[in-house]
């Protein structure tokens, strides 16, 4: 069974969708950014738990997906300036440079966008091997942002590799406010983190987080992995409010945003 249940004006209401597969310009709509002004930036995070919490198993997120999981995921990557993720995330799920896809090609030249968002990694260390595809053949150049105090060998091996090094931080590593701000002063005000949970939960203090996708895996796992985020705690939760909800073999892929 496939459902899209409309929450705002935003998302879509087709008609019955019976068992197809959503396309992807439905998937698009459900899921596109809001309109941003001049100065304007939107931080959305992607993420997948099972029911007990759990944001992995065996220590990447793949077991807990699903193929729509997965469509959603490209989705999001479609319609992104800037890929976010933390450089832990990128050694475990061995990331590769975002490519670009034909059938979002017109809806990225209509506003505006390159032919594939950029991968921005978040590193204090910069522990990074700057030979793989993801540094050396980007369809993009991918960013490595980091803090002012960061090793000054590996920001130098970084640079020698062609790598830019954003700093947005006084210390070893990147401040998050600072992060989203200088991303968007170099045009990459829709940006999609992709964790980890200690990255995301890092966004989620510092208040900068504009929407969680969320999908809700039918799985439970017990033990002791990560959930979403983590880190310190907030002092007060920070509410949000659901913009639209789709159901698919017992899977919800849910955004919420900001109130």
């Amino acid at each position: 069974m496939r459902r899209l249940f409309p929450v705002t004006d935003q998302t879509p209401d087709p008609a019955d969708l019976g068992d197809r597969e959503w396309s992807l310009d439905e998937l698009a709509e459900a899921y596109a950014y809001p309109e941003l002004g001049p100065e304007g930036h939107w931080l959305r995070a992607n993420m997948v738990s099972t029911l007990d919490g759990a944001a992995q198993h065996d220590g990447r997120s793949q077991p807990i997906s699903s193929e729509t999981d997965m469509r959603i995921f490209g989705t999001l990557r479609a319609l992104a300036d800037v890929v976010v993720v933390g450089a832990e995330t990128v050694r475990q799920e061995g990331y590769r440079p975002a490519r670009a896809r034909e059938a979002f090609a017109a809806r990225r030249a209509a506003a505006g966008q390159g032919p594939a968002p950029a991968v921005a990694v978040v590193t204090a260390s910069l522990d990074l091997d700057f030979s793989l595809p993801l540094y050396t053949s980007p369809l993009v150049p991918t960013l490595v942002v980091t803090g002012a105090a960061a090793p000054a060998d590996r920001v130098a091996a970084a640079t020698e590799a062609g790598v830019e090094v954003v700093v947005a931080g006084e210390g070893a590593g990147a401040d998050p406010a600072r992060m989203v701000r200088e991303l968007a002063d170099r045009g990459l005000r829709r940006q999609l983190t992709e964790g980890g949970p200690r990255l995301l939960g890092q966004f989620v203090a510092a208040d900068v987080l504009d929407e969680l996708c969320l999908t809700i895996a039918p799985m439970l796992t017990a033990g002791d992995a990560q959930r979403i985020s983590g880190g310190p705690s907030v002092a007060v939760p920070h509410r949000l409010v659901p913009a639209c909800v789709l159901e698919e073999a017992g899977f919800l892929f849910t955004s919420y945003r900001r109130i």
